[in-house]
């Protein structure tokens, strides 16, 4: 049975999870904001938001601004609709029967949001099942994918994963508040000092060289803090488009939860 799903957060998790439901032959609309941060963008569906459409894997996904719109858009049910109009208003409209949180805010206390459709799935650390949402899908690699039904997911860790040695330090977070401007693109070699953004007058160069994998959209606002650019040193600009590993198994796991929960009587 197709079911309606309502994503938040268009980042590289969030846009695994719903491809992954939609081409389960479920109804997948996803929420965020007018200039999301976003850098795995080569990962994602973050960039129909600034250019109406993008492809991921073979989906296409499309902004919506209209509701009359969207609620075509959500019967026809041939494309993923991207939508950055009020939250409380697309609930209501869209009335999903699973509400999944996969905005990825690491550090923040999620609200709790049992209630708002069927069943509520968060993902990551701080939310608890059976409290903040129904059930908890687990997004640390230690226990990638599982299924929460009480209590919370592991803890944040505090450095990232290394690729081909590099860890922390392949990423550029923004030095102070402002507005991004870059001419670079996903997937674009670059030297270790190369100029890739400025913030402002404040220029941002690669900390390595490879290919980029992550880099926040041109005229984003950004605040202090906030990860901008990543590079990939094993320099094939293939790895950094596309669903990664650890999207697809946490959307795996998603599906999990799904089937689990609604296959009850």
């Amino acid at each position: 049975m197709a079911l309606r799903v309502l994503v938040r957060g268009v980042g590289d998790i969030g846009s695994a999870v719903a491809h992954r439901l939609f081409v389960s032959g479920h109804v997948v609309v996803v929420h965020d904001g007018e200039q999301p941060t976003i850098t795995r963008r080569g990962m994602a569906f973050v960039d129909a938001i600034f250019d109406g459409r993008t492809t991921l894997d073979e989906v296409e996904a499309i902004r919506v601004d209209d509701l009359d719109a969207l609620s075509t858009t959500v019967v026809r049910n041939t494309v993923v609709p991207i939508v950055v109009l009020d939250f409380s208003v697309v609930l209501g409209l869209i009335a999903p029967d699973v509400l999944i949180d996969a905005r990825m805010r690491k550090r923040h206390r999620p609200e709790t949001q049992r209630g708002l459709s069927r069943l509520t799935i968060g993902l990551g650390p701080n939310f608890v099942a059976g409290h903040t949402t129904d059930v908890v899908v687990e997004t640390s690699w230690e226990q990638l994918g599982r299924v929460v039904t009480r209590g919370t997911a592991l803890p944040l860790r505090g450095e990232p994963r290394a690729i081909a040695g590099h860890a922390r330090d392949r990423y550029v977070y923004a030095p102070a508040a402002g507005t991004l401007f870059t001419s670079y693109a996903i997937g674009q070699q670059v030297d270790a000092g190369d100029v890739i953004a400025r913030i402002d007058e404040t220029s941002l160069t690669a900390p390595l060289s490879g290919v980029l994998r992550g880099l926040t959209h041109d005229g984003v606002p950004v605040t202090a803090g906030t990860k901008v650019i990543e590079i990939d040193p094993r320099g094939d600009p293939a790895l950094v488009r596309g669903i990664g590993e650890r999207p697809a198994r946490i959307a795996d796991g998603v599906l999990r939860a799904i089937d689990a929960a609604l296959s009850q009587p």
